[in-house]
Order: C-alpha cells, then structure tokens, then sequence
C-alpha cells in the first residue's frame, strides 16, 4: 500500500509516538558495529507500524525491533528532524539524484523518493528486508523504480556506487567513532563539486559526535550548521566538498 495523500490544509503531526532508544555504548569490531545486537539490550522482539505525516504525505512505517537489527530498526529522532526539515525548506529532489547512508527503516530515502528523487536507499544486508517493507508501502507502484535498496558497507563498496550524486543524506549515522574513517571515506567517493550533504545527528557526547563534525568533516569538506533542535539536540549539518577532496 503506497503513502496516502494529505490535503494541503491537513495538520502534519510530527515525530508520531515512537519513544527513541539510545545506541548502545559498546562498539564491536569492524563493520558490524553499525549494528549492536547485544541479546540483553535488545531482548524484547516484536514488529511495530508506526504513520508520520510530512510534506503532504502519511508514511506508514514497519519497525521490526529486536536482536537480529539493533539500531536499524527503530525510526530514530533526527530521521524525523530531517524529514520534517525537508518540508519546512520545501526541498526540491526532482529529478535528482539522491543516496541514503544507513538507512535503517528507509523513512529519509522514502520522503525523498516521493518528492520526485530518484533514490538510492541503502544500508548493511541485515537491514534491507525492513527498508525493501517499507519502500513497497509507501512508494506507488508506478514510482518504484525511482527506489532502489542497496547494501553498502562503508569504506569497502562505495566505489562500486555512483560518484558526484545531487544529494546524500544520512539520519543517525555518526555514533560510533570506529566507523567515521570509514563514512569520510564513503563521503568523499559520493561527493562531487556540485553535490549536497544532509546529515541530521543527536549530539551524544558519550559517542563524541562533536568530534565528527568539528574536526573529521571540515578537514575533506565545507559544513555549516544548517538547523539546530535545542529540545532534542540534534544538528542537521549541509555539507559540500572542497575542491580534489574525494578519495
């Protein structure tokens, strides 16, 4: 079932009723760290469908939380804030070309889709089943293939993807320090001379955030702080290369 429409006049609510869990705070080796499935942490499995208004549309999303996907089941609070910054600046994405980092339910890729991109959504294997769910929701049929769901692994298979894409987008990505060498890099191979990054972040202190994004970002990119949620504490940050930045 695709996204409904709603009427110009509707009242968007924002944010639904999903109560966001923090990351854990253990970061395992490699790769995998992008998902934490501590058996304890995330004892409890169960599916949730949660609607979010934005930009005119209802996206009915499937959240399916447990050990198996960690993290990249919920939808997080700066995926909202991105969402809903999207509609509030009245983006444009059509025909654009459009990547999502670390997708997790695909709601960011999903909205962008929507409002004319054409959307790579992508994320480790683990969490393609709950984005490819999603997508098929909400996109109608006739747009899905403006909708692809990849697996990427940063650092690894970016090279295999488009450079130079219109935008990039990422919601929650940046909360493990292990793995910020590895999104620089993946940055840096998507990002060309004319391209735009969004990234939407909690500011955790605990997992240096700040770090990321005053001292790793500005040495391969020019980023301003492009909104700030002092409620929730989130940043979203517009980003775009410097010249002979990619790697």
């Amino acid at each position: 079932m695709a996204a409904s429409r709603l009427p110009p006049s509707c009242h968007v609510e924002f944010g639904g009723a999903v109560a966001a869990r923090e990351p854990p705070e253990a970061a395992p080796e490699g790769l995998e760290a992008v998902f934490p499935r501590d058996v304890g942490l995330f004892a409890d499995a169960f599916p949730e469908e949660t609607r979010y208004g934005f930009c005119g549309y209802v996206l009915t999303i499937a959240q399916h939380h447990g050990a198996r996907l960690g993290v990249a089941a919920p939808v997080w609070e700066a995926a909202l804030t991105l969402c809903k910054y999207f509609e509030e600046q009245k983006l444009n994405f059509w025909g654009k070309k459009v990547i999502e980092l670390g997708a997790g339910t695909g709601i960011v890729g999903i909205l962008a889709t929507l409002l004319g991109g054409d959307v790579t959504i992508t994320d480790l294997p683990l969490a393609l089943e709950q984005i490819q769910e999603n997508v098929h929701r909400n996109v109608p049929t006739e747009h899905l293939a403006r909708a692809r769901v990849c697996a990427l692994s940063w650092g690894l298979d970016h090279k295999e993807f488009l450079r130079d894409y219109d935008f990039i987008l990422g919601a929650d990505i940046v909360y493990l320090k292990d793995t910020y060498p590895l999104l620089i890099r993946t940055l840096r191979h998507l990002c060309g001379p004319h391209s735009t990054i969004y990234l939407s972040s909690k500011m955790r202190q605990e997992h240096s955030t700040a770090v990321f994004y005053e001292a790793l970002l500005p040495l391969h990119f020019t980023s301003e702080l492009a909104y700030r949620d002092e409620n929730e504490n989130i940043n979203i940050y517009r980003v775009t290369s410097k010249q002979n930045s990619r790697g």
